[in-house]
């Protein structure tokens, strides 16, 4: 009884930490995107290439969540691109508290888009809150086509989920019509879009898909 309560504290201390984080961005019209998907999904990529596009018209920052290491932040960081690594240290999600503390190290004046690449996993980063505007559901082909179905809180939240490594098909037993089924069992108001970073197939209309959200309050 008593875990279950300190868990409930846990969960609304972080809710409050949210809605602060949440309120400084929307007074700095700044559109946050918390990306969640298991290791190797390909998240890092995909954030590379959605940068390359929105680039030209909106100016993009980065905070990289990892448990260790800065890998990926430093691949980031050749886009010339704002970029902050977050280290857990053994925690398996980024907290709404930590993000806010983040926040203080980027020029939120100058920043139109903040990408929120969370830890890689599947369970913790769909319980915490982080201020953002849109959830992102990762999930790569070569993961297999279960993982809607075994991971339902992570995709009954996200606004949108991704199959990445789409090229991969060929190679796997994958059933990606089966996966959208699930989806939309689960959660009717997600949209799923299917990509590939390798061949870039697919980016360009998730870009367009973020971007409209992007500009919708970005220039309200």
């Amino acid at each position: 009884m008593n875990t279950i309560k300190v868990v409930k504290q846990l969960l609304d201390w972080n809710e409050d930490c949210s809605n602060d984080v949440k309120e400084i961005l929307n007074k700095k019209k700044v559109f946050a995107i918390n990306i969640m998907a298991a290791p190797g999904a390909g998240k890092t990529s995909l954030i590379i290439k959605l940068i390359e596009k929105l680039q030209p018209r909106y100016k993009v920052a980065v905070i990289e969540g990892d448990i260790a290491g800065q890998v990926d932040a430093e691949k980031l960081d050749q886009l010339g691109v704002p970029v902050v690594q977050l280290n857990t240290s053994g925690a398996c999600h980024i907290e709404a508290m930590s993000m806010k503390k983040m926040l203080g190290y980027f020029d939120l004046d100058d920043t139109d888009v903040l990408f929120i690449e969370n830890v890689g996993n599947l369970v913790c980063p769909a319980e915490f809150e982080v201020g953002e505007d849109l959830k992102i559901g990762l999930v790569s082909i070569p993961e297999g086509d279960d993982k809607v179905v075994k991971y339902p809180l992570l995709f009954s939240k996200a606004d949108l989920v991704v199959l990445n490594k789409f090229d991969m098909m060929q190679f796997f037993d994958f059933d990606d019509q089966q996966v959208e089924r699930d989806v939309q069992t689960l959660n009717p108001q997600a949209k799923v879009f299917r990509t590939s970073c390798q061949v870039a197939d697919g980016v360009d209309a998730l870009y367009e898909e973020i971007a409209g959200r992007v500009g919708h309050k970005v220039t309200a």
